[in-house]
């Protein structure tokens, strides 16, 4: 994999979930206790052999730039290769939306890499590939650019690339809709392809007035390459709408994909924190939950997911939630089907509940 340069592009649309990624970007998200979604894309590369990444910075990007610093907690603090920063080209007005601009103008960086390969990547996805075996899957077919894939187990609605996929994993069509069902194979936002082709797909979609990646310079184009589907039959989701982030937290509550994304052979990093053990003190009662260090339970959690250093207080319940960091869950109070940005506090006695299909979403810094 030393051939490989790995690209994860920050640019996820976060128009359905702007009540958390108001100003963050969407991969830097908190997720299941004390990750970050960039997280799993990184991960998956750094395990694959992958060292040297650049990472496509989104309009705002402070959550990003503090939550991967150097990428020493993935391995990639080194004098050669590495982590790298590609900034975005911000919109004065007269630019065109989309990622493709970005990609256009950091093109002298890729040509330059010694990289044979490029591995694009959505950093929005929860997974855990293996690229090594999609960069064989790529060398056999002989393809100009292979896509990993998912078959969905239920509908998911937001932005779906949906294939048309022969048995041998040879593509007919591409294309992107508003819904995919049951049983419909759908793109995990990862695309494999020559240095060279990926640079001569951004440069003529681009200059060809496109503005992005995947629609102007793939789904457009489809017929000017030989495109292959890797397909992946593990745990995946692409966490793009509150609905979205909420179901795929509880879903990490189910112990098989927890096994799956973070107990095997490709662990799954995050930048380290060091923080004292949880406290459970004797009014305690916590059933199938996650609880990251730092907290301090005194109530009843339940089907929830506590980030680092949550309190929740004597008589408290808090069931089927997302509390994130420093959350204060004060005396007597009930939270059910909520997520709680960073450092929200609910005072004593105060219940908030939201529909199971529709969570209640507190913003963070807020006291209610």
């Amino acid at each position: 994999m030393n051939t490989v340069m790995g690209l994860i592009n920050l640019h996820e649309d976060g128009s359905l979930i702007r009540e958390l990624a108001d100003r963050r970007a969407v991969e830097s998200i908190p997720f299941a206790g004390r990750y970050r979604l960039i997280d799993f894309a990184l991960s998956s590369m750094v395990n694959s052999g992958i060292s040297k990444v650049g990472i496509m910075l989104p309009d705002e990007p402070r959550s990003v730039l503090d939550h991967l610093r150097s990428g020493k907690d993935w391995d990639l603090a080194r004098r050669h290769d590495g982590l790298f920063y590609l900034p975005s080209v911000q919109d004065d007005g007269q630019r065109r939306k989309g990622d493709l601009k970005n990609f256009y103008h950091n093109l002298d960086f890729i040509e330059h890499a010694s990289s044979r390969y490029i591995l694009l990547t959505n950093g929005s996805f929860v997974y855990n590939v293996d690229f090594n075996q999609v960069l064989r899957f790529h060398q056999n077919t002989g393809a100009d650019i292979t896509l990993v894939s998912h078959t969905t187990i239920d509908e998911n609605t937001g932005n779906n690339i949906v294939l048309d996929m022969a048995e041998n994993g040879f593509v007919r069509d591409i294309a992107g809709k508003p819904a995919a069902y049951q049983g419909t194979k759908v793109s995990m936002g990862i695309y494999l392809m020559d240095k060279g082709a990926f640079v001569e797909t951004v440069r003529y979609a681009y200059e060809h007035g496109g503005q992005d990646f995947v629609l102007d310079g793939i789904i457009r184009r489809a017929g000017d390459y030989t495109i292959f589907a890797y397909e992946h039959d593990g745990y995946m989701a692409h966490v793009d709408s509150m609905s979205t982030y909420y179901r795929t937290n509880m879903e990490i509550l189910d112990p098989e994909v927890w096994q799956e994304l973070f107990m095997g052979e490709r662990p799954v990093y995050t930048k380290i924190k060091d923080g004292v053990p949880v406290q459970y003190k004797e009014t305690a009662k916590v059933t199938n939950s996650l609880i990251a260090n730092g907290c301090i339970v005194r109530g009843e959690v339940e089907n929830s997911i506590l980030f680092r250093e949550v309190k929740v207080g004597k008589g408290a319940q808090v069931r089927n939630s997302i509390i994130m960091q420093k959350c204060d869950i004060q005396d007597g109070a009930l939270v059910e089907n909520v997520i709680c940005d960073k450092n929200v506090v609910i005072t004593a006695e105060k219940w908030l509940k939201g529909a199971a299909e529709y969570p209640l979403v507190i913003k963070k810094n807020i006291t209610i």
